[in-house]
């Protein structure tokens, strides 16, 4: 499996007891979907590895409590503390009307309401305050928040955002 292939589900934080079993934190509003897992990837060292889940439960409402086939002891939990955990990507729950997962919407046509057609999402950069989408309109970049006020409608089938953004704020890419 490829990490390209799945989503990031979140990392192994601390151990919880002296027969292996390992605290992780998730990256997710829902963490009771991930409650029954079969399986996991485990990333060690670059590698997607699965471990077969023996047990798991939720751990005071934001942490996983997880019990690994084959991690048995303290010096096994040791060896795949801080690892970040994988799914594949069609275990993602589906969502609907204006919500989208970051990865889904790289190609994506952005159109603004007045301006018309900016141009091609791609990238979402989330590593500033409120995320942006990154646009490409013939080699200019252009960054628009990801503000639900801007966002009018995702339609999923012709792969199109269309946006209100405020007067002004795509001129001043151009």
């Amino acid at each position: 499996m490829k990490k390209e292939d799945c989503f990031y589900l979140g990392k192994i934080v601390k151990k919880y007891s002296f027969k292996g079993e390992v605290l992780a934190k998730l990256d997710t509003d829902q963490p009771e979907l991930y409650e029954q897992l079969d399986a996991i990837f485990l990333n060690l060292r670059n590698n997607l590895v699965p471990f077969f889940v023996e047990g798991s439960q939720l751990h005071k409402s934001e942490l996983l409590r997880l019990k690994f086939e084959d991690v048995d002891t303290e010096e096994d939990a040791n060896a795949i503390m801080k690892s970040e955990l994988y799914l594949p990507l069609e275990m993602l729950p589906k969502l609907e009307g204006n919500q989208f997962y970051f990865h889904e919407i790289i190609g994506f046509k952005i159109e603004d309401k007045i301006f018309g057609e900016v141009g091609v999402i791609k990238a979402v950069n989330d590593s500033t305050a409120q995320a942006l989408f990154e646009i490409d309109r013939n080699g200019t970049e252009i960054l628009i928040p990801m503000n639900d006020e801007f966002i009018l409608k995702v339609d999923r089938n012709k792969k199109n955002i269309l946006v209100q953004t405020p007067d002004g704020l795509i001129d001043l890419y151009l």
